[in-house]
Order: structure tokens, then C-alpha cells, then sequence
């Protein structure tokens, strides 16, 4: 289905029947929730402990007055349609989704369920609301990253390596909205002297070829893109980068004390989960998803890790450690 179209039928499903679903008083409401990880990754599972508990804070018990259902897609795309299409067809109440991916999958599905979601970074480019004040239809949530961000992924490479000349965007497409980073990133690399080479990977294997093709000219550095595959991945990738010597920037904290070079994103990953919890007690209540204005992020954290920058050889900036809110050693 072309966006055009897909935005189009999104605006015209917005008179789905929420004042039916919310004055059902008295009965167990149901809640679905996909979330795109590894359900036995610790940050997978401290995100969906934070929706839960959040959820639980606002006065939904399981078991009391609410039952919910949650899938994990284990960092894998080819399981988002089946698992969209499972949760759609429990018939809930509302459906929280996490990633660009999960959430296009689920839209394909329903039309009349609210959809919260959560870690989408280009919500209108993607065709999910018409806009961020008023998303309209059934779909409403939580923005992962600010449009600018590949600027200073970027801006983040060139200090820590001042010879930077290339730079290799990784991520799956198929997980991620690999395109929307390119762009973003690609628009800021004529001011920094480097050239933003694509490389779009969907499995250990090409991540391990693609990384060597891209390491045997020098200068060389990478920019990791959100992405529940690299995630997965993250052992692997945080290993190639140390084998070729490639400095890197990633964009959760994670990867800095898994042994990754630096980390710029959001401060607190666990907030957006935290805030889609809210945005869910409000449907349930009452609200309709087109009402509520996408949400964005507010603050962002800087984390760099020594021991990783003395093992490439690189000397980490004196203004690079006074803006560092953590530092690894």
C-alpha cells in the first residue's frame, strides 16, 4: 500500500467506536503489547517492566480489571505480521507497540483499535499520524529521537577521531527506519568533511562481511542507528568495531557498558514505556488516540567509555569529558 493511501485510510477509520469500548464500565478490560526484543534481554525486559508497573500504578491489576497479552519478536521482522495479526484478533482494548516496524505490521491489521506506541522516531514520515499535535485516527505515542540527531552522531565521530573521513550507517530496514537516519545523517555530513556510506544489514553474517569490506579503506568510523536487531546483535557488532579498530557511536546506553565507544540518546530508556503506560490508562478511560499529541523525548545523555577509546588509540577531548554525563573507565 502506497503512504498516500495508507495515511488516507488512517484519517478515515478515525470514528472508531471508543465511546462504546470505554462505557463498558465494570468488565476486564484487555490490553495487547508487542514489544520487538528478545524477551530475555535485560533492557527488553526492564522496558516492558516499566510499561507494566507503570500500568499497574495507574490502577490496572491483572486479573482485577485488566488482562494483558504481550508477544516478543525476538529482534526478527519476519515475525511482526504474525504476531500483529494474533493481537488484533484477541480483540483488545488497546494495543501498545514498540518500534517502527511492529507498529506498521499492526496498522495493517485494525483500523478501529488504539494504538500506543513507542521508539518511532519519524511517526509522520512513516505514515502513522497526520500530525504530531493532532495524530488523528487510532494511533498516538511516543517519538524515540529528534529529527537533528544524526547531526550530532556525526559531529560525536568527528571529535573523538579529528581524521574522520567515513562513516558507515548500520542497521536493519527491515527493523528500523534505516531510510529516515540516512537522510538525516547525510544532511550534516557535507559541514563535517565525512562521507555517510549506507550499510543496511539483516543478520550476523553481512554485519561480519560488510564491516570488513567497509574497514579495508582508513578513516573510518561508524554510526549505529535504534534498531531491535542491533540490539540483538550488540555482542557482535560491539566486537567488530574493536577488531577493525572503528570508532563508533551508538544510540542507547547499553552498548557503552557492553563495551561500545560512546552513547548519545535518551536519557532515561525506560521513560517512553513509562509514558505510553499513561497514554493507555487515558484510552481506557475514555480518550481518543487522535486527540493525544505525540510525545518527544526531553532529555538526552552523553555516555563515553575510556578503556574502549584507549584500546583504538584515540586521546577522548578535554570538552568531550566536561559534556559527558557518565564515563566509563
Amino acid at each position: 500500500m502506497r503512504r498516500r493511501e495508507f495515511i488516507a485510510g488512517l484519517g478515515g477509520a478515525a470514528t472508531w467506536p471508543l465511546g462504546v469500548r470505554a462505557q463498558q464500565a465494570g468488565q476486564i478490560r484487555r490490553v495487547g503489547a508487542l514489544m520487538s526484543g528478545i524477551e530475555t534481554d535485560p533492557e527488553q525486559k526492564a522496558h516492558w517492566d516499566g510499561f507494566r508497573t507503570s500500568l499497574e500504578g495507574l490502577g490496572w491489576l491483572e486479573g482485577r480489571n485488566v488482562h494483558i497479552e504481550v508477544r516478543f519478536a525476538g529482534g526478527r521482522s519476519s515475525n511482526f505480521e504474525s504476531l500483529a495479526k494474533e493481537m488484533v484478533a484477541l480483540q483488545q482494548d488497546v494495543i501498545f507497540v514498540h518500534s517502527t516496524g511492529f507498529v506498521a505490521a499492526v496498522a495493517q491489521q485494525t483500523r478501529t483499535i488504539p494504538i500506543v506506541f513507542a521508539n518511532v522516531p519519524d511517526p509522520i514520515g512513516a505514515g502513522f499520524v497526520g500530525s504530531l499535535a493532532r495524530p488523528g485516527a487510532n494511533l498516538t505515542g511516543l517519538v524515540l529521537l529528534e529529527s537533528s540527531i544524526g547531526g550530532k552522531w556525526l559531529s560525536m565521530l568527528k571529535e573523538m577521531a579529528p581524521a574522520l573521513k567515513r562513516a558507515a550507517l548500520v542497521g536493519n530496514p527491515k527493523t528500523s527506519p534505516y531510510d529516515y537516519f540516512l537522510r538525516t545523517t547525510q544532511a550534516a555530513a557535507p559541514t563535517l568533511g565525512i562521507e555517510v556510506v549506507s550499510n543496511r544489514v539483516e543478520n550476523v553474517g553481512e554485519l561480519e562481511s560488510r564491516l570488513e569490506m567497509f574497514a579495508r579503506d582508513p578513516d573510518g568510523g561508524l554510526v549505529v542507528v535504534p534498531d531491535s536487531t542491533m540490539t540483538r546483535l550488540r555482542g557482535e557488532l560491539i566486537g567488530l568495531a574493536a577488531r577493525h579498530r572503528l570508532p563508533a557511536v551508538y544510540p542507547e546506553r547499553f552498548y557503552a557498558t557492553d563495551g561500545g565507544l560512546m552513547t548519545y540518546g535518551i536519557a532515561d530508556l525506560n521513560e517512553p514505556f513509562r509514558q505510553a503506560a499513561s497514554y493507555v490508562d487515558r484510552i481506557l478511560r475514555g480518550e481518543n488516540p487522535g486527540n493525544l499529541p505525540v510525545q518527544g523525548p526531553t532529555k538526552y545523555s552523553t555516555i563515553l567509555n575510556l578503556k574502549t577509546a584507549k584500546a583504538l588509540g584515540l586521546a577522548v577531548p578535554p570538552a568531550m569529558l566536561v559534556r559527558a554525563d557518565e564515563v566509563i573507565e
